[in-house]
């Protein structure tokens, strides 16, 4: 993969830096193949992210969100010392990041047959969402202070 040096666009960009940031994380991501993961959009607002975990238990499995970034890491833990004749289940230990949009929220996790599923929602506060504003005909929209009667009205 081609990597690119995005300081020049730090000098005259001000407030993307979690763009760059979310750039360079993808150019430097570790372990791109393990563990398996799908991610399902299930609606307008819910995502489904699975990941295949064979071999690990959900006592090895630490789920982290914070703000816009979602960590699962495992480890898995030593059951003692066993010969093994071929081992072809890998259960190395693992962390995996996902950058999360804005109003994204984890609205829940379950484990079942090696399979992770976490539930994502966007949830946007109702102050952020569009609202569709009513057009008078004939009089144009009064202000505030025209709303306001003179009487209430203080002049120093």
């Amino acid at each position: 993969m081609r990597t690119y040096d995005f300081t020049p666009l730090w000098r005259s960009n001000i407030g993307f830096d979690r763009l760059f940031d979310l750039m360079n994380s993808a150019q430097l991501s570790e372990n791109e193949g393990y563990p398996p993961y799908d991610i399902v959009r299930l609606g307008d607002d819910t995502y489904r992210i699975s990941l295949a975990l064979d071999g690990f238990s959900p006592d090895d499995i630490t789920i982290t969100a914070q703000q816009n970034l979602l960590t699962i890491a495992g480890r898995r833990a030593q059951a003692g010392e066993r010969e093994y004749l071929y081992q072809g289940i890998a259960t190395r230990p693992f962390e995996r990041q996902f950058s999360l949009a804005d109003f994204v929220e984890v609205a829940g996790a379950a484990f079942e047959n090696g399979l992770l599923q976490i539930d994502l929602v966007r949830r946007v506060p109702e102050a952020m969402k569009p609202r569709k504003i009513e057009i008078t005909r004939g009089a144009r929209a009064a202000t505030k202070s025209e709303k306001t009667p003179a009487a209430q009205i203080k002049v120093a």
